[in-house]
């Protein structure tokens, strides 16, 4: 069967004339008169024999088959859109999308982020916050920074940063506190392992009180709380740095919990390509590794 061959700019034309509901908004939008655009939709409508307006007194209205082709036609010019802007410098921008753990991407990544921009116009890079809990196959990502020990079935880790967690609250929380063992009587900000505050007891040399407290499925989200004095929240220290210097949180005790570190992922699977091997040099680069 052959296609019929269709003017790109009557395709456009009905695209914005569905949008606005309007061929004159259309017609602003293409900067074209009124006329060419109504001209380049009954020519439309003419090639594929069906009738995609109705012509009402103020305004259009969408036809059953206009309504079917809408979709189709916004979803393709969005794709060429987006080709076309992955083009820079005379070459094609390579999509990177990488999932993040939202207390490395506010804590150390996006105030380094212009930085990867300026020395690599060629990726687009494309950043998924999450809590930790990620699916590289499952979401389509090329790659992932998340905390842990490293050791996730069919991926391959590399180290970006140490993560020691400790006890951060506001100054207020800190003056009340002379020894861990005042930290029996006040709230304990809880993450989603429940482990972690028992664990630091121990490594502080003192018995572990009863922990009470809510539970948080982000660090970044459980920094706010302890800042606004609602609690102690057990936290990787380093991801706060500026929270630490402006005094909003504060550290009252120096021992410290080895719970994981940040890792950057890509599923053994993946083969790297050269906006991924970009991505981790310059991650390497930044924390030293």
């Amino acid at each position: 069967m052959t296609r019929p061959h269709l003017p790109l700019n009557a395709l456009r034309a009905f695209e914005a004339s569905a949008r606005h509901l309007s061929f004159t908004r259309a017609g602003l939008e293409l900067f074209v008169s009124q006329a060419a655009i109504s001209h380049q939709i009954k020519g439309l409508e003419a090639r594929l024999g069906v009738t995609l307006f109705r012509r009402l007194p103020r305004g259009l209205a969408l036809t059953d088959e206009g309504a079917a082709l809408v979709p189709v036609l916004s979803e393709a010019f969005d794709r060429i859109g987006g080709t076309l802007e992955r083009f820079a410098d005379g070459r094609v921008r390579e999509v990177l999308t990488v999932g993040v753990v939202g207390t490395f991407a506010a804590g150390w990544l996006l105030p380094r982020l212009p930085d990867f921009a300026a020395r690599h116009p060629e990726v687009d890079l494309r950043l998924l916050t999450n809590n930790n809990r990620v699916d590289l196959a499952g979401e389509g990502l090329d790659m992932a920074i998340r905390f842990g020990d490293g050791a996730w079935h069919g991926v391959e880790a590399a180290k970006l940063i140490d993560a020691p967690l400790a006890p951060l609250c506001a100054p207020a929380v800190a003056r009340r506190l002379a020894g861990p063992a005042d930290l029996a009587r006040e709230t304990l900000l809880r993450s989603y392992r429940p482990d972690e505050w028992p664990r630091w007891f121990e490594a502080a040399g003192v018995p572990a009180p009863r922990i009470r407290g809510p539970v948080f499925d982000s660090s970044p989200t459980m920094a706010a709380a302890a800042a606004a004095g609602a609690g102690v929240g057990l936290l990787p220290v380093a991801m706060f740095a500026r929270e630490l210097a402006a005094e909003a949180l504060v550290r009252p005790f120096a021992a410290t919990l080895d719970a994981g570190a940040y890792w950057l992922t890509r599923l053994h699977s993946r083969p790297e390509t050269a906006a991924m091997r970009a991505f981790r040099a310059w991650l390497g680069a930044k924390s030293g590794r």
